[in-house]
C-alpha cells in the first residue's frame, strides 16, 4: 500500500494548497472589527435585572448576525447591549429581546454547565493581544459559566472568577447585568485602553446563536475577531489578595476484618489549611496552598484493561485544572484541527502525577496501613504575563510516605514514596498578534531515594525540555503550519533503569530487534520525540497532514502522560469538505478521509489504513456521524511484550452515532461500533444515553454500554525454554478470549438556586472475561501459533492453574500458568451538595460509594452477579468541607 498512499499525498495535495474559497460580502466585512464605547458611570450601579441606571439609557450596541441555523444572516430577535465602568469594576448590561417571551428556555443548571436553555455570553479580551481574554454567560434562570479563554479558540471552563450577575424575564424579553470586578482580569496598567470584546446570544427554541462581532462558521477563529472597546480610562488593576481558609473532615466506614488492626470498621480524619491567591504584578498571579486538601470529590470510573500501559484518568482537583490552559496547549498552538491516529498523544505534564498513590511496596509480612496518595506538603503556581510572554510555573513537594506494618503485634514503618520535588515550567511569546507563535515547556521530578527498593524502582530524576510554534503562512490565516520537538532524560540505579528498558514504554529487550538492546549498567535513558503539522483549515476545503516520530527512549512519564509506547514514526494525511450553510437536508455536513501509516525505527510497519467519515446534522437538528476505516495487514511489535515482532491480520471498522434536538425535554444519543479483523475476532462497542429534563432545575441522564470482544491473540505469560529457538528462547503464550462488558453511567443533576446544586452519580460496572484455546508464537512475523493440547502438546486445568506440556514426550520442560478469567463487579456512586454560601465562599458535602466483587471468574450470570454486587461489603466514606474567601 506504500506507493498508492504516497501518490495519493502527491496528487491531492497541491489541490487543497490552491483551493480557493468563495467569499461573500458579508464574510468579507467581519474581519472589519467593529467599535463599542465604553461609558464611565456617574452613579452607583445596581445588579438587580432592571436597567434603571442612566447609563442605561445611552445608545447601545446591536447588530447581531447569526452562527446558527443561517450563518451570516441577521439575528431573528433584537439585542441591546451596554458596556459601562467605575474605578473598580466593568459592568455589561442586555436587554434580550423577544417576541414570544413564553418561548424563553430558562433552566437552571450548576457553574459551568452550559444546558440547553437561552444565553447572554460576554467576552472579553482585556490584553487586546487577540489570543487570550475571559468569558461571562448568563442564562434566563440566573445559571452561569465563565471561562478562560486562550489559542484564540480555546475554552477552558475550570477557570472560576468572583463577579456578580442578574437575570430577570419580563413581557418583551429578559435583561442580563453583569459586575465583573478588574481585579479578577488580567491587563497591563495605561492610561487610556483598548480591549477585545464580543457579545453573543442563544435563543434555544430556535436553535439560532449570533454573535455582535460575527465570525463565519468555517473560519476556526474567535479572540482575533473581537469588536474593539475603546474609552476606559483611568482604571488600575492594582494588587489584590485572596486568602481561602478551610477546613475539612472526612468518615470512613468499611466492614472490618478479623485479626487486622487496621479494619475495624472505621477511620476518621480531619484537616486545616488555606489557599492563596495574589497578584505580584497586574500581569501575574500567585496561587500558593499551605497543606492543601487536594483530595477530588468525584469518584473515578471502573474499567477493565487488558493492555500493557497505565488508564488515563481526568484531573478533578480545583487547584490544578484552574488555568491549566497554558499547560495542555503544548504543541497545539495555531493548529486547530487534530487527528492522532495511532500517535501516543505524549504529554509533558499530567497533574495526577502529583499526590498519586504511593509507588512502593511493604517487604515484610504482616498486615499493611498503605496511605492511600502522597501528601502535598505544599503548591505555587503563577500564570499571567511577563514581558511579552505567557508564562505558567508550578512548584509542588511531597511528603516522604510510610506504610505501617503489624506482623503478630510488633508494629514498624517502611517508606513506600520517597520525599519528591515538581516543577513544571510553560512560556509561550505570540508574535504579530498571534500570525505566529514560539514557547518552551521544561519539567523535573527529583526523588529524594534514600531506601534501596525505591531506589530500584523508581527513577531518581526526570527531566524534559520542549519548544513549540506555528506560523499561519497568509494574512487570511487559511493555512497553518506547526509542531513541537523536545527531549526527555531519566535517571536513576543500574536496576531502576534496567526495568525502565523492560518496560512497555521501551521493550529494548527484543530479541530480533535492529536498532535497540539492553544495557545493563545505563544509569540513565535519554530520547526525543516532534510532531510536525500542516493544515488548511479555513473556508469548505480542509486537510490535515501531520508528520511524527518519538525515538525509542523517548519517555516523558514521570511528569507527563503518554497513551501507548514510543519508537514510533507516524504519517497521516486528512483532506475534507464542510458544508455550513443550511441545504435541502442538512443544517451542515462534513466530509474527511485520509490515509496513515506507522513505522517504528527498525522499519517495520506497525500500523497503516485508510478512512472516511461522514458527519451532519439535518433540518430537524438531530446529528449523525459514521466512520469507516481499513487496515491491511501490520506488524506489532509490543504484541508480544518485549518478544520477537508479531504479525497482527487485517480489519475493517465501522462506526455510527446519531442524536436527537437537543431543545426537547427527552434527548436521546446512541453510539455503535464494530472493528471486525477475520482472521482473529471481532470487537462490538453499544452505548446510548438518555437525557430527561422533567423541571427547568432538574436533569437525569442514563447511560447504558455493552461491549463484547473476542480475540485470538489475548495476551497471557511468557515462559523461558531453550528449546523454543524459532522465538529465541522463549515462550510466549496468548489465549482466545471472549470478553463482555456490561456498564451505566447514572446522573441526576438538581439546581435548588445557581448557588446551591446536589448532583448524584453512579456507576454500575461487571467485566467478564472467559480465557480457552491458549497457543504459544510459532514463528516471529507471522500469525503462526502452536495450539496447546493439539499433536504431541497437552494442557489441563487443576487447582486454578492450566499445566502444560508443549511437546509431550519431547525434550521441553512442562510448566503452568493461573487461570486468566475474571469476573469484575464494581459499583461505585457519590453524591455531592455544593453551596456557595458567599461570593468564593464554599460548603461541599459528600458521600461516596465503593463496591466490589469477583467471583465466578470467566461467567457471565446478570441476574446472580447483579446479586452478588448488591450485597457485596461497600466502603462509605462521608466528607465536610468548608472554605471562606477572604479579600485583603
Amino acid at each position: 500500500m506504500r506507493k498508492p498512499a504516497i501518490w495519493f499525498i502527491l496528487l491531492t495535495l497541491p489541490l487543497f494548497l490552491g483551493a480557493k474559497d468563495k467569499k461573500t460580502d458579508q464574510e468579507k466585512k467581519a474581519w472589519e472589527p467593529k467599535v463599542v464605547k465604553a461609558v464611565r458611570a456617574e452613579e452607583p450601579i445596581l445588579i438587580d435585572g432592571g436597567l434603571n441606571e442612566k447609563v442605561w439609557q445611552t445608545t447601545p450596541c446591536d447588530g447581531f448576525t447569526q452562527n446558527d441555523p443561517k450563518d451570516g444572516e441577521p439575528s431573528s430577535e433584537k439585542t441591546h447591549v451596554w458596556v459601562a465602568y467605575d474605578d473598580k469594576a466593568l459592568y455589561v448590561a442586555a436587554y434580550c429581546y423577544d417576541s414570544d417571551p413564553k418561548g424563553i428556555k430558562n433552566l437552571l443548571g450548576r457553574r459551568d454547565s452550559q444546558i440547553d436553555s437561552d444565553w447572554f455570553f460576554f467576552a472579553v479580551d482585556p490584553y487586546y493581544d487577540k489570543r487570550s481574554g475571559y468569558l461571562f454567560g448568563v442564562n434566563p434562570a440566573g445559571s452561569i459559566l465563565d471561562e478562560a479563554l486562550s489559542n484564540d479558540v480555546t475554552e477552558d471552563s475550570s477557570w472560576d472568577g468572583v463577579w456578580e450577575w442578574k437575570a430577570a424575564i419580563n413581557g418583551q424579553g429578559w435583561i442580563v447585568e453583569m459586575k465583573i470586578p478588574f481585579h479578577q482580569l488580567r491587563f497591563s496598567k495605561k492610561d487610556e485602553y483598548v480591549w477585545g470584546v464580543n457579545f453573543s446570544r442563544v435563543i434555544k427554541r430556535k436553535q439560532e446563536r449570533a454573535s455582535f462581532s460575527w465570525v463565519p462558521k468555517n473560519e476556526p477563529a474567535y479572540v482575533s475577531k473581537f469588536a474593539r472597546l475603546e474609552g476606559l480610562r483611568g482604571i488600575n488593576p492594582g494588587t489584590h489578595i485572596e486568602v481561602l481558609p478551610y477546613t475539612v473532615g472526612q468518615a470512613q466506614f468499611r466492614p472490618a476484618e478479623d485479626g487486622n488492626p487496621y479494619e475495624r470498621g472505621h477511620k476518621y480524619f480531619g484537616n486545616v489549611g488555606f489557599d492563596m491567591k495574589m497578584s505580584l504584578k497586574s500581569n501575574l498571579t500567585l496561587d500558593a496552598s499551605v497543606n492543601p486538601d487536594f483530595g477530588q470529590v468525584e469518584v473515578d470510573p471502573a474499567v477493565v484493561n487488558l493492555s500493557a500501559y497505565e488508564t488515563f484518568y481526568e484531573e478533578k482537583r480545583p487547584f490544578f485544572i484552574e488555568g491549566a490552559s497554558i499547560f495542555d496547549g503544548f504543541g497545539r498552538g495555531g493548529v486547530y484541527i487534530n487527528a492522532n491516529i495511532n500517535w501516543p498523544m505524549p504529554s509533558f505534564f499530567y497533574s495526577r502525577r502529583i499526590g498519586r498513590a504511593p509507588q512502593g511496596y511493604a517487604t515484610q509480612d504482616g498486615y499493611v496501613d498503605m496511605p492511600g496518595r502522597s501528601t502535598i506538603l505544599g503548591a505555587a503556581k503563577v500564570t499571567g504575563k511577563l514581558g511579552g510572554w505567557n508564562v505558567g510555573f508550578i512548584n509542588a513537594l511531597t511528603a516522604r510516605e510510610y506504610a505501617e506494618i503489624d506482623s503478630f503485634g510488633s508494629r514498624f514503618k517502611e517508606e513506600v514514596e520517597p520525599f519528591t520535588y515538581y516543577g513544571v515550567l510553560r512560556a509561550q511569546k505570540d508574535i504579530k498578534e498571534g500570525q505566529h507563535g514560539f514557547g518552551i515547556m521544561a519539567t523535573g521530578v527529583m526523588r529524594d531515594t534514600q531506601n534501596e527498593t525505591l531506589s530500584d524502582i523508581l527513577n531518581k530524576n526526570a527531566f524534559t525540555l520542549a519548544v513549540d510554534g506555528w506560523s499561519f503562512l497568509d494574512k487570511k490565516r487559511n493555512y497553518v503550519v506547526g509542531g513541537w520537538a523536545g527531549g526527555t532524560r531519566i535517571e536513576g540505579s543500574q536496576m531502576d533503569i534496567l526495568q525502565m528498558q523492560y518496560s512497555a514504554m521501551h521493550y529494548f529487550q527484543r530479541p530480533d530487534s535492529t536498532h535497540v538492546e539492553v544495557d545493563p549498567a545505563a544509569t540513565s535513558l535519554s530520547g526525543w520525540g516532534g510532531r510536525l503539522s500542516l493544515g488548511k483549515q479555513n473556508g469548505n476545503f480542509l486537510f490535515l497532514f501531520s508528520a511524527g516520530a518519538l525515538s525509542p527512549g523517548f519517555n516523558p512519564n514521570d511528569t507527563g502522560f503518554q497513551y501507548g509506547g514510543s519508537d514510533i514514526i507516524q504519517i497521516q494525511f486528512l483532506p475534507g469538505y464542510q458544508w455550513m450553510k443550511p441545504g435541502k437536508v442538512f443544517q451542515q455536513a462534513l466530509i474527511i478521509g485520509g490515509v496513515f501509516r506507522s513505522y517504528d525505527f527498525g522499519g517495520n510497519k506497525t500500523w497503516d489504513g485508510i478512512l472516511a467519515e461522514f458527519d451532519g446534522t439535518f433540518k430537524n437538528f438531530w446529528s449523525f456521524s459514521t466512520m469507516f476505516a481499513y487496515n491491511p495487514d501490520t506488524i506489532s511489535h509490543n504484541l508480544t511484550r518485549g518478544g520477537p515482532l508479531a504479525l497482527i491480520p487485517k480489519g475493517w471498522q465501522v462506526n455510527f452515532s446519531l442524536s436527537t434536538d437537543s431543545r426537547k425535554s427527552v434527548v436521546l444519543e446512541g453510539f455503535s461500533s464494530v472493528y471486525r479483523r477475520p482472521g482473529d475476532g471481532t470487537e462490538l462497542s453499544l452505548s446510548t444515553s438518555l437525557r430527561w429534563k422533567p423541571k427547568s432545575n432538574l436533569n437525569l441522564s442514563l447511560g447504558p454500554t455493552y461491549a463484547h470482544e473476542t480475540s485470538e491473540i489475548q495476551w497471557v505469560t511468557r515462559v523461558r525454554d531453550a528449546f523454543m529457538t524459532d522465538t529465541f528462547g522463549t515462550r510466549y503464550i496468548f489465549g482466545h478470549i471472549d470478553q463482555k462488558i456490561l456498564a451505566a453511567e447514572i446522573r441526576l443533576n438538581w439546581t435548588f438556586t445557581p448557588k446551591l446544586t446536589l448532583q448524584a452519580y453512579l456507576q454500575p460496572f461487571i467485566g467478564v472475561g472467559k480465557y480457552e484455546r491458549f497457543k504459544e508464537l510459532a514463528k516471529p512475523k507471522t500469525y503462526d501459533y502452536n495450539v496447546y493440547g493439539q499433536g504431541a502438546s497437552t494442557i489441563n486445568f487443576a487447582d486454578g492453574r492450566y499445566d502444560v506440556d508443549p511437546d509431550g514426550a519431547g525434550p521441553a520442560s512442562a510448566f503452568s500458568f493461573g487461570n486468566p478469567d475474571f469476573n469484575v463487579k464494581s459499583l461505585r456512586g457519590t453524591i455531592v451538595l455544593r453551596w456557595e454560601y458567599f461570593p468564593g465562599s464554599l460548603l461541599y458535602f459528600v458521600w461516596t460509594q465503593n463496591r466490589a466483587d469477583y467471583a465466578h471468574p470467566g461467567d457471565l450470570q446478570l441476574r446472580r452477579d447483579l446479586g452478588d454486587l448488591w450485597t457485596a461489603p461497600g466502603d462509605n466514606i462521608f466528607l465536610l468541607k468548608v472554605s471562606f474567601r477572604w479579600n485583603m
